[in-house]
């Protein structure tokens, strides 16, 4: 069993309870693990950096379970880092179940690598989501859909309700995982040759499937900058490091993306082909194939060539058409589409497909918790997305999204805020301070999302919020744009230093 990590512990006493001289601590019946050892391994001398080498010598064997670990003092003073950093990597260790505090004993190499319990509260996700009852007027911070714009679930329900078919759906557990009628419906416009398709818990519940099974401790994950906060909070407690990659209207930039792919030989590339949140970029034509090249150029220089995940959250209510890199690179590319946003949260549903070598891990190791996603919401889903009414809706919805993003977009450009032009739910709008700007529309009863969460580097060259347009009123138009100019121009009252 494992205890929580504790500073104390992680830094005892050394001379009387290591029986060693040096930098070399040794456990009763244990191997030995000298700091100095680590310098060859630590390339990037972060947190991050120092708890990604020392979970690949774990990873590989190098480190037996049982060897004693090094204090923090002894491993900041010979890589000439803070104790302070070292700490949070041996955090992060811990919070993955791959080292463990005993007591005054010293820190050891876990011989039942568990995690010890869920990592303390403060994920981005809960930055940007605190549970606290919301008094704002205006709550431009939620990121989900508008309630009146999705189709009538109810309707589906009625219409089903005399299917005798669906008796023997929920009468066996020994089914297909995807309805053969859903299938049929998503292979008719799926971007790419999919070896195996199969239906998950939604588009996060498949990022997170995938991750598990693809990357371990230590590994470097592609992602773009900004990003979508719970992944970022996903590979925290992988003990994976984010790799930002910048990114314009078009998606990431090929030239940053062949510099991650030659530097840091990721595991897996995380990307949102359309309506990417929070920018609302969409991958153009041109922009694939440049990708595509990369990726393809890097598998023959350099032998990377990691899984590709892209994780279409907004099909159905983005107007960019679907340009995914499954076209032109299936075997590596696994592909999500999400129906949250566009029939409903509760569906809990989307499709993943690609190649079958990346999929049936998942597959496979979810027969042993709850095996499929529920064949009732299935058949529901494939009634709106064949029924009329249903598909008129989610038409209806997306111009309405559009329309409501333009509105603010060109009433913020009035007051000499530019925006880029985005597509889906949701504005990146640049403030002058991330701080200042939400207090500002605090004040004013308007709730945004901080930026802050979203961004993979530390100090961004600019801060921004993040609005949320899909229930904006027409009539809230203006006066919003007000109150968001006087925030962008905001100044805290006290400057925070930057770092170069």
């Amino acid at each position: 069993m494992t205890t929580e990590l504790d500073p104390q512990q992680l830094d005892p006493a050394t001379a009387r309870q290591s029986g060693a001289a040096g930098g070399r601590r040794v456990a009763a019946g244990g191997a030995a693990f000298d700091a100095a050892e680590l310098r060859a391994d630590v390339h990037d001398r972060t947190a991050a950096g120092i708890a990604g080498a020392v979970g690949r010598r774990i990873r590989s064997g190098a480190l037996a379970p049982g060897t004693r670990l090094p204090t923090v003092r002894e491993v900041a003073r010979e890589l000439k880092v803070s104790p302070a950093t070292v700490t949070q990597a041996w955090r992060a260790l811990a919070a993955a179940g791959v080292i463990v505090a005993r007591g005054r004993a010293g820190t050891f190499v876990n011989a039942d690598p568990h995690p010890a319990g869920p990592p303390a509260a403060g994920g981005r996700y809960r930055r940007l989501h605190p549970h606290s009852d919301s008094t704002f007027r205006i709550d431009l911070s939620r990121g989900v859909p508008d309630p009146a714009l999705l189709p009538d679930l109810t309707a589906a329900l009625r219409a089903l309700g005399g299917d005798d078919s669906i008796d023997d759906l929920s009468a066996t557990y020994l089914g297909d995982a995807v309805l053969p009628e859903l299938e049929r419906l998503v292979r008719a416009d799926w971007p790419g040759r999919a070896e195996r398709l199969t239906v998950l818990d939604g588009a996060l519940d498949a990022v997170d499937r995938l991750l598990s099974a693809h990357v371990r401790l230590g590994d470097t994950v592609v992602v773009e900058n900004p990003c979508f906060p719970p992944f970022l909070d996903l590979l925290g407690r992988l003990g994976a490091r984010p790799v930002p990659v910048a990114m314009d209207g078009c998606g990431l930039l090929p030239h940053e993306l062949a510099i991650a792919l030659a530097t840091a030989t990721p595991a897996a590339v995380l990307l949102q082909p359309r309506a990417q949140n929070p920018t609302g970029a969409s991958l153009s034509a041109q922009r694939v194939r440049e990708l595509a090249d990369v990726l393809a150029d890097a598998a023959v220089t350099a032998g990377s060539s990691p899984p590709i995940i892209e994780d279409d959250h907004s099909s159905g209510i983005a107007h960019a058409p679907l340009r995914s890199l499954a076209a032109r690179l299936p075997g590596r590319t696994v592909h999500i589409r999400s129906y949250s946003k566009s029939h409903g949260a509760d569906l809990r549903l989307a499709v993943v497909g690609g190649p079958a070598a990346l999929l049936d891990p998942v597959v496979e190791r979810r027969m042993l918790g709850p095996g499929w996603s529920s064949r009732l919401l299935q058949r529901v889903l494939v009634h709106m997305l064949t029924d009329s009414a249903a598909r008129d809706t989610v038409a209806g919805a997306r111009t309405a999204y559009r329309a409501r993003s333009e509105a603010l977009r060109k009433a913020l450009s009035q007051h000499g805020i530019p925006v880029a032009r985005a597509d889906g739910i949701n504005l990146w709008v640049p403030v002058a301070d991330e701080n200042a700007a939400m207090i500002s529309l605090a004040a004013a009863g308007i709730k945004a999302a901080p930026g802050g969460p979203f961004e993979v580097t530390e100090h961004p060259e600019t801060d921004h919020l993040r609005l949320t347009v899909a229930a904006l009123h027409r009539a809230d138009v203006d006066e919003l744009a007000a109150h968001l100019a006087t925030a962008a121009a905001a100044l805290p009252t006290y400057r925070r230093a930057r770092r170069a």
